[in-house]
């Protein structure tokens, strides 16, 4: 039986995720970036959570764990480094795997924005959720990684099937277009930008998105292909890669 995937904004411009096993009725919380919201989310749908699966260890992603965990009895799942600011009942890396119900999470390694950050994949029901490692359109700061780290990670991804559904913890969309406009002038580039800022016009979301659409029009996946507009010509994907994360850190636009 699929997935059921619940969606909803909270804090400035996080998403919270609430996913149901059909098969056994359990649920798990990706990410924990407002506890009261989750809680009410919960009560809304009458589910019964069991799972707390982390991606990192940045407040706006654990800084619920204790109090969701409070208050459903939640195992909370999660790398290492989420220790750093709060404590798991389970420790998980790249290769390992978390069981909800009969649903099986692929833990994947996607360290850069953080150095043991995971995204965790539902291989049967093609759903990814990335945290703040591929954004639509994007690709999260390096604040503790580096630049052949990322690009591996994203490159992990990446490999994922092209349908699989991507959902990134922020709605930083809009943003992130204007960003890829400035680096890419390929006509799908163009056209996903006029969408997305007609979406957000509309107050619509635009996460999920796809690998797919990712691979066609994300300047930070096509970074080898817009090496001489950054200034990368000849050089590895990874350092095109890191000189697009560059020109990102320092747009204003």
């Amino acid at each position: 039986m699929p997935l059921t995937v619940h969606q909803f904004p909270c804090l400035e411009d996080n998403y919270g995720f609430l996913v149901r096993d059909e098969a056994s009725g359990l649920a798990a919380c990706i990410d924990t970036p407002d506890a009261g919201a989750i809680l009410r989310e919960l009560s809304k749908l009458g589910w019964t959570l069991a799972l707390i699966l982390n991606t990192h260890w940045h407040p706006d992603h654990a800084g619920g764990n204790q109090e969701v965990k409070a208050a459903t009895g939640a195992q909370v799942v999660g790398p290492a480094e989420v220790t750093r600011l709060t404590s798991l009942d389970r420790e998980v890396r790249g290769g390992d795997h978390v069981m909800l119900g009969e649903t099986r999470f692929e833990v994947i390694e996607s360290g850069g924005h953080t150095l043991g950050h995971v995204a965790y994949h539902d291989a049967a029901d093609r759903i990814a959720f990335v945290g703040d490692t591929l954004f639509a359109l994007g690709c999260g700061r390096l604040f503790e990684g580096q630049p052949d780290q990322m690009w591996a990670s994203l490159q992990r991804l990446a490999d994922l099937p092209d349908e699989t559904r991507v959902y990134c913890a922020h709605e930083y969309t809009a943003a992130n277009a204007r960003f890829a406009l400035s680096v890419d002038d390929d006509p799908a580039v163009k056209a996903r930008a006029g969408a997305v800022f007609a979406a957000r016009e509309r107050g619509e979301p635009t996460v999920p998105t796809t690998i797919g659409l990712e691979k066609a029009t994300n300047p930070f996946l096509r970074a080898p292909q817009l090496a001489e507009r950054v200034g990368a010509a000849g050089e590895p994907d990874f350092k095109a890669f890191a000189a697009v994360r560059a020109a990102k850190d320092v747009f204003k636009g």
